[in-house]
């Protein structure tokens, strides 16, 4: 069950049949194009819906018919897709076992409709679903998901993705769902060489002939001074802690920070263990940084 809100103003329908009128013919001469309501929904569905009003009881609540042009065009040109075509001819023989065809003539898989590659069916839904304002600009994986429980095509997921990426509005507005970031600062300058260092792999390097397939890049963040080490990307932490040691702690002593990203290395119990007890704080960037 799906809870939605309406406003109590464009409600009018409801309100006028909760409402004692005088007569009902004086209720019959209100024009339909004026309610708020029928005419949000006129232009939601304009291209897929018409409605015709009886006034033969003398009432516009008399008779009304809603008849869906777009189920028209997607039963016609389903006989025009070759694919579902094939699909139809299995159904009729009672191969299909997910296929059925209702009882308007429409294919449905799964009970979703079968939607063809012919024409600007496809076009048309995925813009009413995307630029209506009931919708919002939803993302890919959104509008994926409503479409999918109400329709089907072959390449659905690949076409949403390519609709919403050539959407001029969603390129240059996107909406941030991350909680906002604190206050930028910048980096404490070093007073001595050595003193805080920064470090990272360069990694998807051919293998050299001692087996060597990534370079460990360790930086004195004052002097700019670096030491490039040729490492394995297998090496664990206990290794590496190895390397720093013998080649940097041995060389310029002990720093007071290390600035680093969060690979699984830096982060690992035992990294976090040896620089506590050497008196090293580990500065480790944010994530999503660019």
């Amino acid at each position: 069950m799906t809870i939605l809100y309406h406003p109590r103003k464009a409600n009018v329908v409801a309100d006028a049949l909760s409402r004692k009128t005088p007569s009902m013919g004086s209720l019959a001469a209100i024009s339909v194009e004026r309610w708020p309501l029928v005419r949000d929904v006129q232009r939601l569905f304009d291209s897929m819906v018409r409605f015709r009003v009886s006034e033969e009881s003398g009432g516009v609540f008399a008779f009304i018919e809603a008849h869906s042009s777009l189920m028209e065009q997607i039963r016609e040109h389903q006989y025009e897709d070759v694919k579902l075509c094939l699909i139809r001819d299995k159904v009729m023989n009672g191969e299909a076992k997910k296929a059925k065809i209702d009882s308007e003539g429409v294919l449905r898989i799964e009970g979703r409709i079968c939607v063809p590659k012919v024409g600007d069916l496809i076009r048309l839904i995925l813009e009413e679903t995307h630029y209506s304002r009931y919708s919002i600009h939803p993302r890919a994986a959104k509008m994926y998901h409503d479409l999918s429980q109400h329709y089907w095509w072959c390449g659905m997921k690949r076409d949403i993705a390519e609709f919403v990426a050539r959407c001029l509005t969603c390129q240059q507005v996107k909406c941030e769902h991350q909680k906002p970031g604190g206050v930028t600062q910048r980096m404490p300058i070093p007073t001595w060489k050595w003193e805080r260092i920064a470090m990272d792999f360069v990694v998807g390097l051919p293998t050299t002939v001692g087996g060597y397939d990534s370079i460990w890049v360790v930086v004195d963040r004052l002097t700019k001074s670096a030491y490039f080490i040729p490492v394995r990307v297998r090496y664990t932490a206990e290794k590496l802690a190895q390397i720093y040691i013998s080649q940097i702690v041995q060389l310029h002593g002990v720093s007071v920070s290390i600035v680093s990203d969060r690979g699984s290395v830096f982060t690992s119990h035992f990294w976090r263990a040896l620089q506590h007890d050497l008196g090293t704080r580990l500065d480790m960037s944010t994530v999503f940084h660019p």
